[in-house]
């Protein structure tokens, strides 16, 4: 079996994320490592702070420890904070967004960004433009923030989550042949956005999951 770390800065991905692993990957041990202060901090200082920063590199020091055959971060909003992760673990730490990052700056022209936190949407448009200069790809990308979602669905509307980011990805698919979820939890959206919007909707966790497959060989 080889032992999988994933690290969350909240809640609400963790059951979902997990579910999808074990349906489609085989031979792999989970372990989740949930510290939800992290985006509430991210969220309350407008970027990743020091103190954030610093508790991170400690989680993927603790998965190196627990003898993790690979590191899964699965938080947009720190994914840089991972690029440093990378020069200090001697195993593989996967950021959950990259594959998906990559596949639509390899395949898209247009590319919209929807993303119910600022804190999420920046690093995400950082991503693939520079998955686009490492492909020397020339893309656009278009930011659509849905404001509020967030803000609904961790006090109980997640109706009003949904439509605002539907009402986003409309606006976004008159400019764009593609749209990326910028939150590994927002897949449940990709279906119904794709449909309404009638662009393609790319989500992260299905896109990562061959990534993962590849570097542990299953």
């Amino acid at each position: 079996m080889k032992k999988v770390v994933a690290i969350y800065t909240g809640q609400g991905l963790a059951e979902p994320l997990q579910k999808l692993i074990l349906d489609k990957l085989s031979g792999i041990n989970l372990v989740n490592l949930i510290d939800d202060s992290l985006i509430r901090d991210v969220i309350t200082a407008g970027t990743v702070t020091k103190s954030v920063s610093r508790r991170l590199i400690n989680y993927y020091q603790i998965a190196a420890e627990m003898g993790a055959d690979l590191i899964l971060n699965t938080c947009s909003s720190v994914g840089e904070i991972a690029d440093m992760g990378r020069e200090l673990v001697d195993i593989p730490l996967v950021k959950i967004d990259e594959p998906m990052a990559e596949h639509a700056a390899a395949n898209y022209a247009q590319i919209g960004v929807i993303a119910t936190l600022p804190t999420t949407l920046e690093p995400t448009i950082r991503l693939i433009k520079s998955q686009a200069q490492r492909l020397n790809r020339e893309v656009e990308v278009v930011d659509g923030l849905a404001a509020g979602a967030y803000q609904a669905l961790v006090s109980g509307s997640p109706e009003e989550h949904d439509r605002l980011i539907l009402e986003v990805g409309q606006k976004l698919s008159q400019q764009v042949d593609c749209i990326v979820l910028a939150q590994a939890s927002m897949m449940r959206m990709q279906e119904q956005l794709q449909e309404y919007a009638g662009v393609t909707v790319l989500a992260s966790p299905p896109l990562c999951l061959p990534r993962i497959k590849e570097i542990l060989e299953l």
